[in-house]
């Protein structure tokens, strides 16, 4: 090689190892930046700094991130050459083959009990998993924490972005806080009482929707997992009824926790369940409850089995009411003209709506 072309091959080396030194910087760069905004999206607004469960609250959010963390890896390689199959996960059924838990639910569920036992040594803690098929435990006047470590477990196995980790905190027997992060879609939502709803640090509220009524709504249910006859005809009777009717769509998310996030959010208009035995249970109402009250939302019981009257003679809703989450059934909506009309529909009641 002579000098000349021995000293434009050092150029040209130069040249690309600055490239290179660049390309690889920018890469840095454009990660720890993408790493800064999602650290700041999951930052608690200034409003719930000033509540009065803050310290519960960071606690909450810290173990939710963590959790959502250990659910990433398998939502990432479902479907890809990566994927191990469902059998890394550990299924094992409850009370059928369509409701189970797989062992990230028993993971996260004891990292979060284990955290909060010794952060809160006196509070008490009722879990999805830890309950089982089990009646869950009724909730006293001591500070109670409710978790659903995935909610959406179908959904999670099935490599699906719609499911959850969902932390609620009670006190003297109500719901008062509540944390629900989605970790594929990269969504904390936050809530306390009196201090308003959030969604990645933004203030969530359906104050938009309260025009809204049955025809021009998107409607959301749920089949759970019971496949008794029984209740088959009266859930799809339900829906057939909602259809005849008329709606502008429906839609079944696969998470119940989501879905009162959801109408918190005016993703969707109403959202119910219990017409059989797909009625959900605490760990499933606690902390969305909190967020979709307090971004305006409606919730009762569908089919009125709450501790208190919830709807008068006339079938409205009894504003002062309170829905119980140890409900049977439940119905949740942007506004309450929403709630009544869809809640009259989908029980048969009567059919001359708007």
């Amino acid at each position: 090689m002579s000098p000349s072309q021995q000293s434009h091959s050092n150029v040209t080396s130069s040249i690309i190892a600055v490239i290179a030194a660049s390309c690889g910087w920018i890469l840095r760069e454009k990660y720890e930046q993408q790493k800064r905004s999602r650290n700041s999206k999951y930052e608690i607004p200034n409003d719930l700094q000033s509540g009065d469960h803050i310290e519960e609250m960071k606690l909450a959010v810290k173990l939710a991130i963590q959790a959502g963390g250990n659910m990433i890896e398998y939502l990432e390689q479902k479907g890809t050459d990566a994927e191990n199959g469902e059998s890394t996960l550990g299924i094992s059924s409850k009370s059928n083959d369509a409701d189970f838990c797989t062992a990230i639910d028993i993971q996260n569920e004891d990292l979060v009990t284990k955290a909060l036992s010794s952060t809160f040594p006196t509070h008490q803690i009722i879990g999805e998993e830890s309950t089982g098929t089990d009646k869950p435990a009724p909730l006293t006047n001591e500070p109670t924490w409710i978790i659903d470590p995935i909610d959406g477990t179908t959904n999670f196995a099935a490599g699906c972005p719609l499911t959850c980790v969902s932390i609620g905190y009670c006190i003297k027997g109500e719901p008062v806080m509540g944390v629900v992060f989605s970790p594929k879609t990269e969504e904390l939502y936050l809530a306390m009482n009196g201090k308003g709803a959030y969604r990645n640090g933004e203030r969530i509220s359906v104050n938009s929707c309260q025009s809204k009524t049955l025809s021009n709504s998107v409607v959301c249910f749920e089949f759970g997992s019971s496949r008794a006859k029984e209740g088959v005809d009266k859930m799809m009777g339900a829906a057939k009824r909602l259809l005849m009717h008329g709606c502008r769509s429906t839609r079944s998310y696969g998470s119940g926790v989501l879905d009162l996030c959801y109408v918190a959010s005016t993703r969707l208009d109403v959202v119910y369940t219990g017409m059989y035995e797909e009625g959900w249970k605490p760990w499933d109402y606690c902390a969305g409850m909190v967020i979709a009250e307090e971004a305006g939302c409606i919730i009762r019981s569908l089919k009125g089995d709450g501790k208190v009257k919830e709807f008068d003679d006339e079938r409205k809703v009894i504003l002062d009411s309170k829905f119980d989450i140890y409900s049977d059934s439940m119905i949740c909506g942007v506004n309450t003209t929403v709630v009544e009309q869809c809640r009259n529909v989908v029980l048969g009641i009567h059919h001359n709506q708007a």
